[in-house]
């Protein structure tokens, strides 16, 4: 998770989980690379990803953007790893706050996505991007979309 919003959810993620699935809670200021060095095939890493103003990551989700938008990194980087992306923004930040969307609050989220599948990822669930001016409607049918997914 990056943001304390975005831990926020990532403790409801967990709640909701399954008695059968292992789950770990980690900042996502906590060296990134420490989530490749599993040997698991069968996890499933799911960012929760706060965008702030200006379209930027948290300070926590920052480290965790830079570290996949490396451009050293193989294209094979994360060849056998899924993963799932719920982005949390807050239209409430851009300027024309009467023809936005989620989509377009939550920018962190959908490059983060786009770059864990160009280095080799597979997408276990649907891109979710959720709108704090919304009251973050759109979180609990992608969480129960995600356990569902999971199973």
């Amino acid at each position: 998770y990056g943001g304390e919003l975005a831990k926020d959810v990532a403790e409801q993620i967990q709640a909701k989980s399954p008695a059968s699935v292992t789950t770990k809670l980690q900042s996502a200021s906590d060296r990134p690379k420490t989530l490749l060095d599993d040997g698991n095939s069968t996890s499933t890493l799911c960012f929760v990803m706060q965008t702030i103003e200006n379209a930027a990551p948290t300070e926590e989700g920052g480290t965790t953007v830079r570290f996949f938008k490396r451009k050293t990194h193989p294209t094979d980087l994360l060849a056998g790893k899924h993963f799932a992306v719920l982005g949390l923004g807050d239209s409430n930040l851009l300027l024309d706050r009467q023809t936005t969307t989620a989509k377009d609050c939550n920018q962190v989220a959908q490059e983060l996505d786009a770059r864990l599948e160009a280095l080799g990822g597979t997408r276990k669930h649907e891109l979710g991007l959720a709108d704090e001016r919304t009251g973050l409607e759109e979180v609990e049918p992608w969480i129960d979309g995600f356990w569902k997914s999971m199973v």
